[in-house]
Parts: structure tokens; C-alpha cells; sequence
């Protein structure tokens, strides 16, 4: 990307000094205001940039496509969309967390009088600037060299996070929170972030703290409930987030943290009420409307399950935001309404996406799940059955994951209401249970899928039973001096479950009561224990994850 902020070489950088030749920058104007959009062009191009490098958008999701196919080096925003409920902020918000706004971007807000205290506060933590109208050519260019010392200022971070070092940028943004340098606050807004991605969680918790308790803002409140919702830590996280939307109800991404705090304490209703009034908040946000959808399906709100999911489709189903699983949800609240021709432009949308991305197992299960559904509908049940059985005989592969799991157990929950003879069904049924019911929150998200037939429910949660009790009498057997007796029991469980817990609590005996093992020298069982992990990884995340 071109560097709009690179200093003379032989001129020392500095807040002062005049731009960099702007010729090669390319830059986007979002505004729906004509008059506006040609006022900042403009200006762009009094500043040096090309007329053939400025790229203008009126409409919040042309905005949104355009960020994530093309990448710019400026950005200026208009905060308010005209009638729309959604802001600026809010689009730069989504884009930022599908990872379609790069950190090298420079992103100026641009806003009224009436809206600056929230603007200037984003700015602060998030954005490089902001342009409070009405506004000046010199304005524009002032903000462009505040937002150009801060690249500078901080371009070992950014650095390192263009070259995906994370740890190397966490213990950047870290070391520049310790030393109160220059943009510390937003370094530890980027750091917090990081240290979410790397798993340190109470460092994480522990640097929105810091903010908090010296800044105030609400990101770095909703930063610590985030740190404790990743750690597990539900009711703490329940606490700061019902105080924060109490001074701030408007805060959407605050409904998001809720809903995913409620999904992982297995309160569903809770949590889709809480996704409901994010969606409100954001009618426009694809990534809310999917979440919101998925949730009803689940939840048995099948026809406001079909118009989320529908509205998403037609939104963004070419938007690098679209989740696929969105149309294999919405290809089962078709079936359930025995609707074949909606249901036949889900199967056809999926292989098109399948033909796109040729080597994605997950797409290709996807297409096959929703094929499935469609020749089900059409009483083709041969055919439905035949292809069933072969997708079963993928359940055991290491790529086959608790999406895809947890799809088919709604699937042979709904074919089997229209009487598709399925005797292999409750086989299958324990052969995915005993591979994903890994913990509580997984295994609550999995009863979900089958909640209407009871005794597909009671065989979860029997699974899960038995190997929390399988769990414990390993670990009782450890403590009792025999370590090796309880790694050799779980990896055999592992090796035919391919169940992530009983392979990680293998590994954890292995390291606790590695003296132990060594001098009782199993260098097999060692073997068997590393090409599981490689095998099969670590468990999954809960559905409630971003």
C-alpha cells in the first residue's frame, strides 16, 4: 500500500511538516450527500491526490462491499448515513472486525457540531481523526499531518502487524503503555485486542482496566467484559456489561459481548433477546443480522428466522462478510415450510459458492447438507439416504468440524419428522456426540439443535455425562500414582472419538506427571499422545464466538 506518511528522508518527522506527495494515494469518500462527497473530493485533489485514485460512495452497504474488496489508504467518512439508523462508526466497527480495514488506513470522520462528542471520542480510541463541519481545505490538511506523525509514531507496531507477529505487536503496544509514551491509549486499545487473540485474557483484562480507570470509555469497559467472557468468567463479565449499557444503551457492540455471555451460561432466549435489540441498534450490520437469524432457527422462531436470514442474502451474499451457514439455516426453515423452490436457491446459491472455492471441505459439506434437505423435500428419499450415509462416513476426519456436526444433527432432527427412514440415525447421533460434547457450553449449543426430539437430547447429555465421569476417574487415577494407566485410557478414547477434551487431559497428566512417566520410560505412549494433538488440535471455541 502506497505510504502517505513516509517523511522526507532527509527531513525529520514531525507533526509540522507538510504532506508527502499525495499523487499515489488512493482514497475513498463516503458521504450520502452529493454536495458533501464533491466538497471533500475536492479538497483530496488540492491536496495532490489523483481525480483517478478517489473513489466516491453514498450508500452504507456500497461502503461496506467496497472496503472489503479494495484497499485504500484514506478514508473519509461521513458519521451519519442520511435516514439510516447506522453511523460512520458503526461501518468502520463492522469492516474492522472482519479484519477489512487495514491498521496502515488512515480514517478521518467526518461530522457535525451535534454528534462531535461521540466522534471525538471514537476518535481518541479507534479513529486517526476526525473533521468537524463545516470544514476547510486547510482542515483537512492539518488532520492529514496529525494523522501522519501517529502512522510514524507508532510504525513498529504496525509493522509487525502487517507481518501477522502478533506477540511482537502485543509486547510493542505493552511496552508503550508502560512508558506512557506517545498514543498510548490507542496502543492499548490495539494491545488488549491482541492479547484477546493470543489468549492471554487476564492480561487483556487487566490493560482495559487501566484504561478504565484513567480514561473512562466506554470501549475499554466493554474491552474488560470481553477479557472475561473469553476466560469463562460469566457473571463478572454480566456485571460490567449490564453497568455500561445502563449509562449506554445505544452501544451495540455491548449487545454483542451480552449475547455471546449468555450463550456460552446456555441462556438461548436470553441471548437472542439480547441479539434482537444489537440488530435494532444496526439493521444494517450482516454480521448481527446472521447471528440474530441462526439463533431463532434454533431456537424454534422459524418464520422470523427465514426473514433475518433472508434479508442477510439478500445484503451481502457476494459481501466477503457473508457466513454460509446462514443459507444452510435458512435451506432448513425452507424445508420445514416445504417451500422447494426457496429451498432450491439455497442448494444452487451453495454450490456456486462450493464451484468458487473448490478445495473448501466446509462448503462442500454445506452444498451436500442442503442437497440432502432438497431431495428430503421432494420425497426423493432413496438418493437423500444414500448421500447421508456417505457424509457419515466423513464424521471421523479431523476437518470435520462442530458446524458441520451440529448441522446435521438438526438435519436428521428434521428429515426424520417427514419420516425419512434413517436406522442409522441414533449411531450417527453418538458418534457425533462423543466426538464435540466436549464441555458444558458445546454440548448445551448441541441439545439446542435437537431440542425437539427429547431422546436425542437425553443421548447428548448422557454423552457428555460419561465422559466428564470418564474425565474424573482418569484424573483420580493420576493422583492415585498411576499416570500412565490414565493417559493410555484416554488416549484410547481419543484415538476413537477423536474427542478433543480427552486428548488435551491426556497432554495435561502427561505434563503435570512427567517425572513419573519418563522414569517409567513410554516413549510409545508419548507418540500416540503427539499425533493425536497433531491429529485432531485443540477443542473448539463455543458457538458464541466472532
Amino acid at each position: 500500500m502506497h505510504d502517505i506518511f513516509s517523511a522526507d528522508p532527509k527531513t525529520p518527522a514531525g507533526v509540522g511538516h507538510a504532506l508527502h506527495d499525495m499523487r499515489g494515494v488512493r482514497a475513498l469518500v463516503i458521504d450520502g450527500n452529493l454536495t458533501s462527497r464533491n466538497i471533500l473530493r475536492s479538497m483530496l485533489i488540492d491536496l495532490g491526490v489523483s481525480t483517478d485514485r478517489i473513489k466516491q460512495v453514498s450508500r452504507y452497504t456500497d461502503a461496506r462491499s467496497e472496503l472489503e474488496h479494495h484497499r485504500y489508504d484514506l478514508i473519509l467518512c461521513e458519521y451519519h448515513f442520511g435516514d439510516s439508523q447506522q453511523t460512520g462508526a458503526d461501518l468502520l466497527d463492522e469492516v474492522r472486525a472482519g479484519n477489512n480495514l487495514p491498521f496502515a488506513t488512515v480514517v478521518v470522520m467526518v461530522t457535525s457540531e451535534a454528534s462531535y462528542g461521540k466522534v471525538a471520542e471514537a476518535a481518541e480510541a479507534a479513529l486517526d481523526s476526525y473533521l468537524l463541519r463545516p470544514h476547510t481545505h486547510n482542515d483537512l490538511e492539518a488532520r492529514l499531518k496529525i494523522a501522519r506523525h501517529r502512522k510514524q509514531a507508532m510504525s513498529d507496531i504496525f509493522e509487525a502487524l502487517e507481518a501477522e507477529k502478533h506477540e511482537e505487536a502485543a509486547e510493542l503496544c505493552l511496552a508503550r503503555v508502560e512508558e506512557r509514551s506517545e498514543y498510548w491509549v490507542y496502543a492499548a486499545r490495539i494491545g488488549g485486542e491482541l492479547l484477546l487473540r493470543l489468549n492471554r485474557h487476564d492480561e487483556a483484562r487487566k490493560l482495559f482496566e487501566l484504561i478504565d480507570q484513567t480514561k473512562a470509555m466506554p470501549w475499554a469497559r466493554l474491552g474488560i467484559a470481553r477479557a472475561h467472557v473469553e476466560a469463562g468468567q460469566i457473571p463478572p463479565a454480566l456485571r460490567v456489561l449490564d453497568s455500561l449499557l445502563l449509562e449506554n444503551p445505544g452501544y451495540a457492540d455491548a449487545y454483542d459481548v451480552m449475547g455471546r455471555a449468555h450463550l456460552q451460561a446456555g441462556e438461548f432466549e436470553r441471548a437472542y433477546a439480547t441479539y434482537k435489540k444489537a440488530v435494532a441498534l444496526t439493521p444494517l450490520s450482516l454480521g448481527r443480522l446472521q447471528k440474530m437469524g441462526l439463533l431463532a432457527f434454533h431456537l424454534g422462531h422459524t418464520e422470523e428466522a427465514a426473514t433475518m436470514l433472508e434479508r442477510a442474502a439478500s445484503m451481502g451474499v457476494t459481501s466477503r462478510m457473508f457466513d454460509f451457514q446462514s443459507l444452510v439455516m435458512l435451506a432448513m426453515t425452507h424445508f420445514e415450510r416445504d417451500d422447494g423452490k426457496a429451498l432450491h436457491k439455497c442448494v444452487s446459491q451453495l454450490h456456486r459458492a462450493h464451484e468458487r472455492n473448490p478445495r473448501s471441505p466446509r462448503l462442500r459439506r454445506m452444498h451436500e447438507l442442503a442437497n440432502v434437505l432438497s431431495l428430503a423435500q421432494q420425497q426423493l428419499n432413496t438418493e437423500a439416504s444414500r448421500r447421508l450415509k456417505t457424509l457419515a462416513r466423513e464424521f471421523s476426519q479431523p476437518d470435520f468440524d462442530f458446524e458441520t456436526a451440529s448441522n446435521v444433527m438438526s438435519l436428521l432432527v428434521r428429515v426424520r419428522e417427514r419420516s425419512l427412514d434413517l436406522p442409522d440415525a441414533e449411531k450417527w447421533l453418538q458418534q457425533l456426540a462423543a466426538r464435540f460434547c466436549t464441555n458444558k457450553p458445546l454440548t448445551n449449543t448441541l441439545c439446542m439443535m435437537v431440542a425437539s426430539h427429547p431422546p436425542y437430547e437425553e443421548l447428548l447429555r448422557n454423552t457428555y455425562r460419561e465422559l466428564s465421569s470418564l474425565a474424573e476417574s482418569c484424573l483420580a487415577k493420576a493422583k492415585g500414582g498411576s499416570p500412565a494407566e490414565a493417559v493410555d485410557t484416554l488416549l484410547q478414547q481419543g484415538a476413537t472419538t477423536g474427542n478433543t477434551r480427552t486428548i488435551e487431559l491426556a497432554d495435561m497428566i502427561w505434563q503435570r506427571y512427567q517425572t513419573q512417566l519418563n522414569a517409567a520410560n513410554q516413549p510409545e505412549l508419548n507418540q500416540r499422545l503427539q499425533d493425536l494433538l497433531e491429529k485432531f488440535g485443540r477443542r473448539p471455541n463455543s458457538m458464541s464466538g466472532d
